[in-house]
């Protein structure tokens, strides 16, 4: 089996590794909590990889995973409404949760808890737009360097959206003319309706274009020269568009 790789240049996770690490030789109880689509499972999986992994959700077969082993992995632990009559002694269990509540009885429970940061809050997040731009570039089978904007990146969703962002971002720097004019007509071909579309989806293609335009030169006096527009119509589009 191939190993499972984790990718960190973090002093705070860092700090979590060393914790968990020195946990192998001992039997005691660790929690790792943090927010979904941060790696957590990864984590600890590149830590304890041959290791029992029971999904909390499924109690029936987590009771008898815990009669039966002496080391576990917990999954999704915040599904476990009453785990306090679970038994941990003599036992390795590291529980992965997105959340806690009941904190004192959390505390009680285990030795070790560590907050995992999420994506907004690692200090290596340029090392994971690079390695995962990486990867999907060889996806998508682009052989030649891209420039992305970093500020263009999605972290709502932590991992899952900082990877459909950059799909995003690779896909739109790599379309031609005709791949662009193609989207456009599969999406008017579902939309276009009414009694005034040309007017309404006008906007498609007027607003891109003077966006792009007022990013590029910053100076609507240069904008109207490029587009053969009077200062006055660029002016007026620009108003029109909600762009001044």
């Amino acid at each position: 089996m191939k190993p499972v790789q984790f990718l960190s240049n973090s002093p705070q996770i860092d700090n979590i590794i060393k914790g968990l690490t020195l946990t192998k030789s001992l039997f005691v109880s660790s929690l790792l909590v943090g927010e979904e689509h941060i790696g957590k499972k990864t984590l600890i999986k590149s830590l304890f990889p041959n290791s029992i992994y029971i999904d909390a959700y499924n109690s029936e077969e987590l009771e008898i995973a815990l009669e039966n082993s002496s080391e576990l992995i917990i999954y999704n632990f915040e599904k476990l409404l009453n785990f306090e009559h679970l038994n941990f002694e003599n036992k390795r269990i590291i529980a992965i949760a997105n959340r806690i509540e009941n904190t004192q009885k959390i505390e009680k429970k285990f030795a070790f808890i560590y907050k995992m940061p999420n994506l907004e809050e690692r200090e290596d997040l340029d090392l994971l737009v690079e390695f995962f731009q990486n990867k999907i570039q060889k996806e998508l089978m682009l052989d030649y360097p891209i420039a992305l904007n970093i500020k263009e990146v999605d972290l709502s969703e932590n991992l899952k959206s900082l990877k459909a962002s950059l799909y995003k971002q690779l896909i739109h720097k790599t379309l031609n003319s005709n791949e662009i004019k193609k989207i456009i007509e599969n999406y008017l071909y579902e939309h276009l309706d009414g009694n005034n579309a040309y007017r309404e989806y006008l906007a498609l293609y007027e607003e891109p274009l003077l966006i792009a335009g007022l990013k590029k030169f910053k100076s609507q006096l240069k904008l109207s020269s490029v587009l053969g527009l009077n200062r006055n119509t660029l002016r007026k589009k620009i108003q029109e568009h909600g762009l001044d």
